[in-house]
């Protein structure tokens, strides 16, 4: 059955019903929900459209369209630069509010920092320490804010998201009594918004709970541990979440799409809409909006300059590196964080998606589109977590012609965590914030700062991910200020769910494993069945909510129920899926954002790379160029994540391989 329903915002037509695979998929104008629905019917009509697991999601050329037929009588609302965290945020609050939304994402969604964090939804404890010891209310108000958010987003991404317990050694008592208080401290303040009450274990206990924690660190004795809980995410899964969640909402939401220049008024010289280029077509065109939000994150200085060349600087960007290694460094549930290392930095090992993640550095940088890792940084991370682990990693024991001597090297030998057991390496832009209307630069912060310093051009910056939701909410309220714009209701993000999250169930993995099986082609072409295991089930559970049976049907009846990469749970079903459910345009977007096996492991993402673009090429049509385009950036990606493979080495140490032209 197809219906066709009058596109009001922009004058022309499109689909709202299709039939496919699973049924009859409702499409809704997007634009329709802020011209039909009134105040609280606008949200319930949200929430129901977010929570239909048959819902289609709005095609790419939708969008497009939707962008493209906005005119200076008839404008957007808000037009956000900016497919990050904020930017999506921003697309979702906004159109939940009723107003007409449009979103340009240069890249992909979550492409630059988003994915690139510590994959940690944090009060920020290190900022309690410092509010305490320095009387610095303005860093406690940070503590406060990010407590309150954190168990927000947990709730309102429950698939994507969970409490996780961090372990702290305490090598002397003092410490253990600093950190039990400090940490004692941090429950008080999250108040109801607490995940679990943090607890002291002993020296014995400790190591039953994380058994590669050294007994004896910098000479001294193991004591114990005091841990604490925080939270954890899938980060760039859960911002491509909130893209679709938006997209749902009535946002035109547009993925490699870049803005060239801004539209202004030339009475008022104010800022009424944006030049468009869409990088997969090279086809330019116009959208008007009456207010348009910079959410660019490290590159909404270049943004900004688009208006004013001599526009002050906001961005003092920061580069954070972190390393994934193999699961046997840390146990499944249980991270680690050392709060001071020798020279005063804090590193950590984190469980995540079946490996570990360490890291972090904070050093100044350039602003680059793919930055890459030093290797002085990833040695850094290396060496920092070797002091506080007991990993041992083969020895001259084994070999030696002279037992005696062997042993005794053995039991001086320090023990070490291999370059080699590096499976992916990368760094993110933290884009720490200063507000350009201040007089001084002792402003620069990681709070957020929200200011119109063009008008008609809102920019949002800095802050985490952790408070992205209220970043958006003080962009969103920036804008209609600025705008004049007459929402029908107020903010309702608190409690809107990202999709795949409203009714999710942790158990329902189960009903994966007994109801499904997976079709796999053999390399003869033979269709032969596989088992839908636990590991497949619990990742597409997690992964995508309660649309995982969608993923599960593909993999069943399309003959796509294989796997990408040997010891990883990812299916080629989800190439199909993305492709037609979540804007996934390239095999970029699909090996660090849909899923995140270039994270994960950098050399088992390229040798997935080629059934990746082959899989693509059938769901958007691609040509044999277009393939072998693919293809080369796929590895060009890959190569600026430092695995071991990527490593050079040189008189016994590790030196970044440099790229000609780079």
């Amino acid at each position: 059955m197809a219906t066709a329903t009058r596109l009001r915002g922009f004058g022309a037509a499109a689909m709202v019903a299709v039939v496919g695979t699973y049924g009859v998929m409702k499409l809704r104008d997007p634009i329709l929900i802020a011209e039909n629905d009134k105040g609280g019917s606008t949200i319930m009509d949200v929430k129901r459209r977010i929570a239909d697991t048959n819902m289609v999601i709005p095609s790419r050329q939708f969008q497009e369209n939707a962008l493209m037929g906005s005119t200076i009588k008839n404008p957007l609302d808000v037009l956000v630069v900016g497919g990050g965290a904020t930017g999506c945020g921003v697309a979702l609050d906004a159109a939940s509010r009723g107003l007409r939304v449009g979103l340009v994402e240069r890249e992909d969604f979550s492409s630059g920092t988003s994915s690139r964090s510590t994959k940690l939804i944090h009060g920020g404890v290190r900022y309690l320490e410092k509010a305490f010891f320095n009387f610095d209310y303005g860093q406690l108000k940070l503590v406060f804010h990010a407590l309150e958010e954190r168990k927000q987003v947990i709730q309102n991404a429950p698939h994507l998201c969970h409490a996780l317990p961090c372990m702290t050694p305490c090598f002397d008592w003092f410490d253990v009594v600093y950190y039990w208080i400090g940490l004692k401290m941090y429950d008080l303040v999250a108040g109801r918004k607490l995940l679990h009450l943090s607890r002291y274990y002993s020296a014995k206990e400790s190591v039953e709970l994380f058994p590669t924690l050294a007994n004896k660190g910098n000479d001294k004795s193991l004591k114990g541990t005091v841990v604490y809980y925080d939270g954890q995410m899938n980060d760039a899964r859960l911002n491509v979440g909130l893209a679709c969640t938006a997209a749902l909402a009535g946002a035109a939401v547009l993925n490699h799409a870049e803005v060239v220049s801004f539209v202004k008024d030339e009475a008022s010289e104010r800022i009424i809409g944006a030049k468009i280029r869409d990088n997969l077509s090279g086809k330019e065109f116009v959208t008007y909006a009456k207010v348009v939000v910079n959410a660019a994150g490290p590159f909404c200085d270049s943004v900004r300059k688009m208006v004013d060349k001599d526009a002050p600087t906001m961005i003092c960007p920061s580069s954070g590196v972190h390393i994934v290694l193999p699961d046997y460094y840390s146990p499944e549930g249980m991270g680690l964080i050392v709060p001071k290392t020798k020279d005063g930095r804090v590193v950590f090992m984190l469980p995540w998606l079946g490996r570990t993640v360490a890291g972090t550095t904070d050093s100044n940088t350039e602003i680059t589109m793919l930055p890459e890792p030093h290797e002085d940084e990833i040695q850094f991370i290396l060496d920092a977590i070797s002091d506080y682990l007991n990993v041992k990693v083969g020895t001259p024991c084994q070999i030696s012609f002279f037992p005696s001597v062997a042993d005794e090297f053995c039991r001086r030998l320090k023990l070490i965590v291999r370059r080699e057991d590096v499976l992916s390496a990368w760094s993110g832009i933290r884009p720490l914030a200063m507000d350009p209307r201040a007089k001084n630069t002792e402003s620069i912060s990681r709070d957020h700062v929200v200011c119109e310093d063009y008008p008609g051009l809102v920019t949002i910056t800095g802050g985490k991910w952790t408070t992205y939701r209220s970043m958006a909410e003080d962009a969103v309220d920036a804008a209609i200020k600025s705008g004049k714009l007459t929402p029908t209701n107020g903010c309702m993000t608190q409690n809107l769910q990202i999709v795949g999250g409203d009714g999710f169930d942790p158990a329902s993995f189960t009903v994966l494993a007994q109801q499904y099986v997976r079709m796999k082609k053999t390399y003869g072409g033979k269709v032969v069945p596989g088992v839908m295991d636990s590991s497949v089930a619990k990742h597409l559970a997690h992964a995508y909510g309660t649309l995982a049976e969608r993923v599960a049907t593909i993999a069943q009846d399309e003959g796509l129920g294989k796997r990408l990469a040997h010891g990883y749970p990812y299916l080629e079903a989800e190439v199909a899926y993305c492709a037609r459910q979540e804007y996934c345009e390239s095999a970029v977007d699909f090996i660090a954002r849909r899923c995140r096996l270039a994270f994960l492991d950098t050399d088992a993402a390229g040798r997935a790379l080629p059934r990746i673009v082959q899989i693509l090429a059938a769901e958007h049509k691609w040509d044999k160029s277009r393939q072998k385009q693919e293809l080369q950036k796929g590895n060009e990606f890959l190569e600026t994540f430092k695995s071991s493979k990527n490593a050079q080495f040189h008189d016994g140490k590790h030196t970044k391989v440099e790229v000609e032209g780079a």
